[in-house]
């Protein structure tokens, strides 16, 4: 019955207030872009600093690290707090930390100082989880993955404008810059509707006469063509009539908890959790968010410099450069090809990016201790920065992008705003643990022993994904759910 409503696809005049919606709601992931990427232009510039700020090997490591183990906090309040006062609300409060965080930086005086403003920049990042929860459920099934993915565009527009800047502004005229932009995010957020499935399943009170009539009016919002509006009413009316979620959002934390570890054991839980960890737990070890936390290490280790006058700062403009088209070029190929093809094809790319990467550092490495052909290798650094940059190319194309979007698909409702900051809690501690840990790697293992390692770990995830990952694309979440029910031998919904 419901697979029949969702024949109806929607033009592009039907799908602007969802596109308005999703970038408005968006911006909030802006600044965990910029909080990537602002690791590296920090440490830089404070690696050059005098007296107090003047920072050592391992306060780089804490510096870079610990925006992404405070990340986890946000995301595990996440849940609940969605659940209990909105999805929009959680949002606008997102960027009160970030803000509070953009000023400790800009007025720090002290290394402890700046310490707090990341661990601040991480809750508040954390907290940016609900917006992958609010467009799932405020965009058609048709438009959900183009829609979703755009979180990454966002994520990579942070990256970008924090490259660029880096090129003329100090680290901290840069945080002025960005405690403006969140301001600025703050108050565009009042345009946006609340999400219409939290209304009915959540607010107030099954059904009320209150809360229906916001949802009324939210997807009327959302949805101005009638067909589709109606169509989409009945779809969300159906999914809150059999199930009691309204009752979670008044219980006691304990029970709220209890009843979270209940859901668990059902199939429709614990299988898409099982398979998000996983690829979660691969995305980090394959190296993608490594090369952007510490690009400008990264771009020194393999060279510095690479001829017509290009350097690691520049390199840097061309990772933001790169990062942004391709999450574009991703949110537009989603829609097309679906998950499982672009995670093939990005872990793909990334396992031979690497591969020939490490060759390359052990080739160079080995006759320059010979010292024969160290000139000629000298000459083709460019092509190293090359083979790098096309390894942050497709990663961009899947692997740093789709398992986030997965998290707003595979949960099943009745425990995705839990579930989901649960996940991404997971996801942010395992990637503080690369973090924290890549300055002493790469002085254990060198440069290409990285590579080797992050070639290895990105054919593990390419090889996971084949096997065990469903495709979403055009799927409404009850044939999503439908799916962890049944035992299939196909990877399609």
């Amino acid at each position: 019955m419901i697979k029949n409503r969702t024949t109806l696809k929607p033009t592009f005049k039907d799908a602007i207030p969802q596109i308005i919606a999703s970038c408005i709601i968006h911006c909030i992931v802006i600044q965990g872009g910029i909080n990537m990427a602002y690791s590296t232009v920090l440490n830089n510039g404070l690696q050059k600093a005098e007296g107090k700020l003047r920072i050592s090997k391992d306060q780089e490591s804490w510096i870079a690290s610990l925006v992404t183990i405070s990340l986890p906090i946000g995301s595990l309040l996440t849940g609940p707090l969605m659940d209990k006062f909105g999805r929009k609300s959680i949002c606008l409060l997102t960027c009160i930390p970030a803000s509070i965080s953009w000023i400790l930086i800009l007025l720090s005086n002290s290394i402890s100082t700046i310490y707090a403003g990341r661990v601040i920049a991480g809750a508040s990042a954390g907290l940016s989880t609900v917006g992958l929860v609010y467009v799932s459920e405020i965009t058609h099934p048709q438009l959900r993955a183009m829609l979703l993915c755009l979180n990454s565009v966002f994520v990579s527009l942070g990256i970008l404008i924090t490259c660029c800047l880096a090129v003329w502004l100090r680290w901290d005229t840069m945080a002025a810059v960005f405690l403006v932009l969140n301001c600025c995010v703050f108050l565009a957020l009042f345009i946006v509707p609340e999400s219409p499935y939290w209304l009915m399943c959540f607010s107030n009170g099954m059904l009320n006469e209150n809360s229906t009539g916001r949802a009324e009016k939210s997807l009327k919002w959302l949805n101005r063509r009638e067909i589709i509006y109606e169509q989409e009413y009945a779809r969300i009316k159906e999914i809150s009539s059999t199930r009691v979620m309204n009752a979670e959002s008044s219980k006691t934390l304990l029970q709220s908890i209890n009843l979270f570890y209940k859901e668990l054991m059902l199939p429709t839980v614990y299988k898409p959790m099982c398979i998000l960890f996983f690829l979660l737990l691969l995305q980090q070890l394959s190296g993608a968010y490594v090369v952007i936390f510490y690009a400008i290490s990264v771009f020194k280790e393999i060279g510095g410099t690479f001829g017509a006058g290009l350097d690691a700062y520049g390199a840097l403009v061309m990772l933001g450069v790169i990062r942004f088209i391709m999450s574009i070029l991703t949110a537009y190929f989603s829609k097309r090809y679906g998950r499982r093809v672009l995670c093939i094809s990005s872990g793909l790319g990334m396992t031979f990016s690497m591969f020939f990467s490490a060759m390359y550092m052990y080739l160079t490495s080995s006759c320059d201790e010979n010292g024969t052909v160290k000139q000629t290798m000298a000459n083709q650094k460019w092509l190293l920065l090359v083979i790098v940059l096309f390894y942050v190319c497709t990663s961009s194309l899947g692997f740093v992008v789709i398992p986030w979007t997965l998290i707003g698909e595979l949960l099943p409702i009745s425990v995705r705003g839990t579930g989901s900051g649960l996940m991404v809690s997971l996801a942010y501690i395992m990637m503080f643990g690369v973090i924290k840990s890549y300055p002493y790697a790469i002085e254990g293992m060198g440069g290409q022993g990285i590579f080797f390692f992050f070639s290895f770990t990105s054919l593990l995830g390419t090889s996971f994904v084949y096997f065990f990952l469903p495709e979403t694309l055009g799927r409404t979440f009850t044939e999503i759910e439908q799916y962890f029910t049944t035992n299939r031998k196909t990877r399609s919904c």
